[in-house]
C-alpha cells in the first residue's frame, strides 16, 4: 500500500511539475474531446487554485491529511446531515500512508 500512495503522490508531482506528455496522450486517448489546449487549462487551474497542491501538502507532500482536517469535515457533514453524530468517522480513515514529504524534491524551487 506505501509503494501504490507514494507512486501515486509522485505520479501528481511528476505530471503538474515535470514531462506529462505521455500521461496527456493517454488523456487524448480515452477522452478525444480533451484537447491540448483545454489539458493545458486544466492543469494551469490546477496550479492556480491549488487543487492538488497546496496548504498542507506543501510541508507534508501531496494527499496530506491531518485529524483536525477529518475533524472538521466529519462536523461539516453532521451540520448539513450527511452523517449522524454517533458515527465514528475516526475509523474511516488512516494517516499511516501519507504526510511522509513525498514529492517535495520534484516541485519547482522558488
Amino acid at each position: 500500500m506505501q509503494r501504490f500512495v507514494d507512486a501515486s503522490i509522485i505520479g501528481w508531482c511528476n505530471y503538474l511539475y515535470g514531462d506529462n506528455k505521455a500521461a496527456n496522450e493517454l488523456i487524448r486517448k480515452h477522452n478525444p474531446e480533451m484537447t491540448d489546449e483545454l489539458i493545458a487549462y486544466s492543469i494551469d487551474k490546477m496550479k492556480q487554485f491549488g487543487i492538488v497542491d497546496s496548504g498542507d501538502t506543501l510541508q507534508a507532500g501531496i494527499g496530506a491529511m491531518t485529524d483536525a482536517r477529518m475533524a472538521s469535515f466529519f462536523d461539516k457533514m453532521i451540520k448539513s446531515g450527511v452523517v449522524k453524530p454517533t458515527v465514528d468517522f475516526r475509523k474511516s480513515y488512516t494517516l499511516q500512508f501519507i504526510n511522509k514529504g513525498v514529492g517535495l524534491n520534484l516541485r519547482p524551487k522558488k
